[in-house]
């Protein structure tokens, strides 16, 4: 699955989403969600479901970084795109190697970004 098909098969899933802020935060929670999955997956000892929810929060990733501009966000968008790139390595080893521990990593890099992102957003409407 593409990272622009798996976009438009989350975005059209969520419907209901109020703001292009809120598909943010939506993608984070799906990263998420995506990695317990894996990480569920790699404890069951179950390649083929680690491979599928690590692919499945690779094309967030992707995603994120393709609608990063970098006009407007200037060097938070730099930074966020040189995180997404990481992110998405650390799921590759985990893919590759079977390590939850480059797994954790992601995970608790978007749990920060999901709090930052909350934070942004509430001072914004405050």
């Amino acid at each position: 699955m593409t990272a622009a098909r798996a976009y438009s098969t989350y975005s059209q899933n969520n419907v209901q989403i109020e703001s292009p802020e809120k598909l943010i935060e939506m993608l984070y929670e799906g990263v998420l969600r995506f990695c317990s999955q894996a990480k569920k997956a790699i404890e069951n000892n179950d390649i083929e479901k680690r491979v599928y929810w690590i692919n499945r929060a690779i094309a967030i990733f992707s995603e994120l970084i393709v609608s990063l501009d970098p006009d407007r966000g200037g060097e938070i968008a730099y930074y966020l795109e040189g995180l997404y790139v990481q992110q998405i390595k650390f799921l590759n080893e985990c893919n590759i190697n079977n390590d939850v521990k480059s797994l954790e990593i992601v995970m608790n890099v978007t749990k920060e970004l999901l709090e930052a992102w909350r934070e942004e957003i509430s001072h914004e409407m405050a």
